[in-house]
């Protein structure tokens, strides 16, 4: 049976749930979180291998309304994981709770909308700290927890999530052995999402929203190989309506010479069932660098 590395620190998480899954454990834990200032939930997918040894880890970053339970309920991923021996971590979206005034006026922004940005803007700044969280916070509690081993970690998303995982791999090179994403918004400060949520949490200065825009990154790019594996949907909704901009991305990738396997999936849209389809090849991605 899995047992804690540390006892003494899981007294900071409550588990909400336990389900066991292809011989390993799929769980989801609570904890107060000091950079969000909140209660915060993650899934966390156990694979068997994590009963005897350590394990490298795999975190995932959900897309816009999603929860910790989208991804671990819908996207089937949990038996590529234990094959691999890859421990998944799937955090919320954003901090909830917290009583912003507007937080919960719209389904894009605000509540289960962080967009992994650090918010500069009152009301949003004491709270919005997703990328912190994401970055440090997270990984340091898992690490200190569970049977990881903290020098292999990569990330991986969806949409939001995709955005989130494209950011965080480029602004800390080396920190993540590998990066992909379904559906990334990948030019978030030429659309409307992006426009909204970076105004927003960062304020009106647009220049300062390029920190946070995967396709502005990547043009100054000089950190450690990433090779960088897009999956997306031809028939997405959102593609068509030109929130997502990857032909911005590869293009900017392409110029750097940043190594990126874009794929344009026939019929496929923006949902689960997508990520379903494919998500087998992301976790044999990661697998290769994460157990190399």
């Amino acid at each position: 049976m899995w047992v804690c590395r540390k006892a003494v620190k899981i007294m900071a998480l409550k588990q909400v749930s336990s389900n066991k899954c292809f011989e390993g454990f799929q769980k989801v834990f609570e904890h107060d979180s000091a950079e969000l200032k909140c209660k915060m939930k993650f899934g966390i997918y156990l694979p068997p291998k994590a009963e005897t040894g350590k394990c490298p880890v795999l975190y995932w970053l959900s897309g816009l309304t999603c929860t910790e339970q989208n991804f671990i309920t819908k996207a089937a991923f949990q038996q590529a994981a234990a094959e691999h021996g890859l421990i998944v971590v799937a955090p919320d979206t954003s901090p909830r709770g917290c009583n912003i005034e507007g937080e919960d006026e719209s389904w894009d922004f605000g509540t289960g909308a962080g967009f992994y940005v650090d918010a500069t803007e009152d009301p949003w700044k004491t709270n919005y700290r997703m990328y912190s969280y994401i970055k440090d916070e997270l990984p340091k509690l898992i690490n200190a927890n569970f049977p990881t081993d903290p020098e292999r970690m990569s990330i991986f998303g969806h949409s939001m999530g995709g955005h989130g995982a494209l950011i965080l791999a480029l602004k800390n090179p080396g920190k993540y052995k590998s990066v992909s994403a379904f559906a990334p918004i990948c030019n978030p400060i030429q659309c409307q999402w992006g426009k909204k949520a970076l105004g927003g949490y960062l304020g009106p200065d647009a220049s300062k929203w390029e920190a946070y825009d995967a396709t502005q990154l990547v043009k100054s790019y000089s950190g450690a190989r990433l090779d960088i594996l897009i999956d997306q949907g031809k028939d997405d909704q959102f593609l068509s309506a030109g929130q997502l901009l990857p032909d911005n991305f590869i293009a900017a990738c392409t110029e750097r010479k940043v190594p990126v396997v874009f794929r344009l999936q026939q019929g496929y849209d923006h949902s689960y069932y997508f990520i379903a389809s494919f998500i087998n090849d992301h976790i044999k991605h990661h697998a290769k660098y994460l157990n190399a």
